[in-house]
């Protein structure tokens, strides 16, 4: 059901595009020698008193993960399914405000490091009574819900969301709603359909807290291709109940991978009783310019300039704050994750928060840029290309390294199988090392 076919687009698997495939997994099997960061950093560990503890509960569509240590993948459900977490952050002093401080080794360490000091999944009955209790010791009684962008993994939802909710000084009860991504580049288009698969989902979830007596006020917090599925969801609802409840007070739209026509569309689909709108954009935001041309060169959201005609007309007439993030110098490579790396942006948030209450760990290096580039919108020739390209720059920059097996993997299909023999050929007659990172 979630396996796709790969075919070859190369023809004789001794000629040109195999010689490219074979550096590739060449590449490959160098890189699995090289130290990156560690995965699998939810296996819970004891807490350090001079560490700051941030409880959240999960609402999710992926698939249970095999390994403990990652709770769940990147794959999908049949049926949701819910979580206790709680992370440890590291005291003042030790890392930035806007950083996740990544563990470099596991176990991590709690004194310096972010942590997991509990990760236990749970059922609908047990998340609903951790959230009404969250909530009754909550100062105003609100919730923040966060719904993170493309290319994450479920522990980088997770650490991300820590760590804007400590930094922000936010109040509200947190809870995390993840969709299933696959944290690769090359799976944009597998990301993109599993938000249309989770609507429902986060829909049945903004209905909960609607009808919840505990929740006084509910606010929102989306990041990149989240904007879309939150967007969809609160859709539905004001479709299905005739408008949107008053106790939805704030949704705030960080760099939006949102089509500017479809977003005009949802906003007067959701009538004239609507939670006060935030948009935050940024027009030098690179992976948004990528989106745009995958999508035939339309505009997205979190990528306009705010003053000029129509948006800054059509802004104005539906009442929507905009804060431009241009000229801020924060955030990841692509400029796409600075309102959660920025300290002042966070703080802000948080200030909005309480007064009424990367963001993405989208984990792209140098060589993923030169994959985007050659890539287009995913054509295998120019995959092909830019993993060649990217193999010297995979070797020196981690965040391109811990990408790479994700890009071949998307090229050559799962286990190092691709269609014909082109794989197997090139795995055959290879050491031990190198014939582990053909079975990956």
């Amino acid at each position: 059901m979630h396996g796709s076919t790969v075919y070859p687009f190369f023809g004789n698997p001794a000629g040109r595009g195999f010689g490219a495939l074979a550096v590739v997994v060449l590449v490959t099997s160098l890189l699995a020698a090289c130290a990156s960061r560690p995965t699998g950093v939810l296996q819970p560990v004891a807490a350090s008193p001079a560490a700051t503890q941030v409880e959240m509960l999960v609402a999710t569509t992926r698939d249970r993960s095999e390994n403990p240590g990652e709770m769940f993948s990147g794959e999908r459900a049949l049926a949701p399914a819910f979580a206790e977490i709680t992370v440890s952050v590291p005291p003042t002093g030790v890392r930035k405000a806007g950083e996740v401080a990544w563990p470099r080794r596991l176990p991590p360490n709690p004194s310096t490091e972010f942590a997991t000091v509990k990760a236990e999944q749970v059922d609908r009955a047990t998340a609903e009574k951790w959230l009404s209790n969250a909530v009754r010791e909550s100062p105003d009684r609100s919730v923040l819900v966060f719904i993170h962008g493309f290319n994450n993994h479920f522990e980088d939802a997770v650490f991300r969301f820590a760590q804007i909710v400590h930094d922000s000084g936010a109040h509200s009860t947190p809870v995390l709603a993840t969709w299933p991504s696959r944290g690769s580049l090359l799976a944009y288009g597998y990301d993109r359909e599993s938000t249309n698969y989770t609507r429902n989902a986060v829909e049945r979830l903004f209905q909960y807290l609607a009808r919840d007596p505990e929740v006084k006020e509910v606010s929102i917090l989306a990041h990149s291709m989240g904007n879309w599925l939150a967007l969809e969801s609160l859709r539905q609802m004001a479709i299905r109940n005739d408008g949107l409840p008053a106790k939805f007070k704030n949704v705030m739209l960080a760099a939006p991978d949102v089509d500017v026509d479809v977003f005009r569309s949802q906003i007067a689909d959701m009538g004239k009783q609507r939670p006060r709108f935030t948009l935050f954009v940024s027009r030098d935001d690179r992976a948004l310019a990528v989106s745009r041309r995958v999508w035939g060169n339309v505009s997205r959201l979190g990528a306009i300039d705010p003053e000029q005609s129509p948006y800054r007309e059509e802004l104005a007439a539906n009442n929507i704050a905009v804060i431009d993030l241009t000229k801020i110098q924060a955030g990841d490579r692509l400029h796409h994750s600075k309102f959660a790396e920025s300290p002042e942006i966070v703080q802000l948030i948080g200030t909005r928060l309480s007064a009424g209450q990367t963001l993405t760990d989208s984990r792209l290096g140098l060589g993923d840029h030169i994959v985007a580039a050659t890539a287009g919108a995913a054509h295998a020739v120019g995959t092909t290309a830019g993993l060649v390209v990217a193999a010297p720059a995979a070797i020196v920059d981690e965040n391109t390294r811990r990408n790479y097996s994700h890009h071949v993997e998307a090229l050559v299909g799962p286990a190092g199988q691709a269609t014909g023999t082109t794989t197997d050929a090139a795995c055959n007659g290879r050491n031990e090392v190198e014939a582990a990172s053909c079975a990956r």
